[in-house]
């Protein structure tokens, strides 16, 4: 059966809602100074809040697409999403613990969808276009990150609130979650067009099993540092201009914007570019190239040169995420739900690769920082040359 190519709009509109998992970071300056005489508890709590739930309910939503769906799996995380949006509305200096409320409401649909949606689109995809597929969505879940800063300074300008960027959040995530059900998707569990995708049998069991096969283990793995080291250079860059070349506190922290940009690029890049030629025959030149990039970081001289190489490192190793993702969905598609779960969960390697900065950091300096981040990349070429190897 021939699948109609518009039904990855909602799809894609879910991607939107995906990015809305960014607002925890964009809006904690503004949570920390409404309830001062709490803002080292909400500090320490929000690391947590960001990686906790990718390792506890990754799997389960694998387990979840399986039994009710992978269309009815996003519309759940849509659902906590909207309830997520007007918790805040109910929160002050007094009551900021519905704040941790809900960031952690927003984090479990984060993940939820995270693990659901990269799935769902399998069923409107053709397996040799999902990574191409899968860099649209991550292009349009940059672009929703992106836009976050810009709608909390307008709501707070504008209205005289930030939090109503919150329930404007929810309307929008309400309109996704509308358009998604009345959406004709293919049910993977039933439909003869998805019949490689299909995985009603999806269990703990069998998303465990899947880190038996290889190609799959390392991929996951391969998320791993991917993740790692795209938090690695979001955390290092700022810290890197303001300890080796003396730039102020405040123009320091305006370094990551390059690197955003530059990922933003290549996401609208690569969802054009594996549409023609295999994510496979891409994979080990955008990390050999972003070794070469991240290695020039110890040899340039100034923070213009040095915010060169790493707005090419972001161009380059931006799409890492979707090219493990989508090359292990297309070697072995029956078992979509186990992969995207197994791969979400990995997520959290972000967390450990950032504990290792700090490690590496004191230990070696700066230095440390690009060793670590060069380790990560490593890793990814090494993996590109193995998936072009197997292609």
């Amino acid at each position: 059966m021939k699948v109609n190519k518009l039904l990855i709009l909602p799809i894609l509109a879910g991607f939107f809602v995906m990015g809305f998992g960014d607002i925890i970071g964009t809006v904690m300056i503004q949570v920390k100074n409404e309830c001062a005489s709490h803002a080292d508890t909400i500090s320490w709590l929000m690391p947590i809040f960001a990686y906790v739930w990718f390792l506890l309910i990754s799997i389960p939503t694998g387990v979840l697409c399986g039994r009710l769906g992978r269309k009815n799996a996003v519309l759940v995380s849509l659902a906590v999403t909207i309830v997520a949006m007007f918790v805040p509305l109910g929160a002050s200096a007094e009551r900021w613990w519905l704040y941790i409320v809900a960031f952690a409401l927003i984090g479990i649909g984060n993940t939820i969808i995270q693990a659901a949606l990269p799935a769902l689109m399998s069923n409107v995809v053709d397996k040799s276009q999902i990574t191409s597929r899968i860099s649209l969505g991550q292009f349009v879940k940059a672009l929703c990150a992106a836009l976050t800063p810009v709608f909390v300074y307008l709501t707070a300008t504008l209205l005289g609130n930030w939090k109503l960027l919150f329930p404007l959040y929810g309307g929008l995530t309400v309109l996704a979650a509308i358009w998604l059900l009345v959406s004709k998707i293919p049910d993977e569990r039933t439909s003869a067009a998805a019949t490689e995708g299909r995985a009603s049998d999806t269990s703990f069991s069998s998303c465990l099993a899947m880190l038996r096969h290889p190609y799959v283990l390392a991929m996951t793995v391969g998320i791993l540092f991917s993740v790692g080291a795209d938090v690695g250079f979001s955390v290092a860059i700022p810290e890197y201009l303001k300890n080796v070349y003396k730039v102020d506190v405040n123009k320091a922290g305006m370094g990551p914007t390059v690197y955003f940009v530059a990922k933003t690029v290549a996401a609208f890049l690569g969802a054009i570019v594996f549409a023609r030629i295999s994510a496979a025959k891409c994979f080990p030149w955008c990390m050999g190239i972003g070794i070469l990039a991240t290695a020039a970081i110890l040899c340039v001289g100034t923070p213009q040169l040095f915010l060169v190489c790493v707005f090419v490192v972001a161009l380059m190793t931006a799409n890492s995420f979707g090219m493990c993702m989508g090359l292990a969905i297309d070697r072995v598609p029956e078992k979509t739900n186990e992969i995207t779960a197994l791969m979400v969960m990995a997520i959290v390697g972000g967390g450990l690769v950032s504990a290792l900065l700090g490690v590496a950091q004191k230990a070696f300096g700066p230095t440390g920082i690009v060793l670590v981040l060069l380790a990560c990349i490593g890793y990814l070429f090494v993996l590109g040359l193995f998936a072009n190897r197997k292609a």
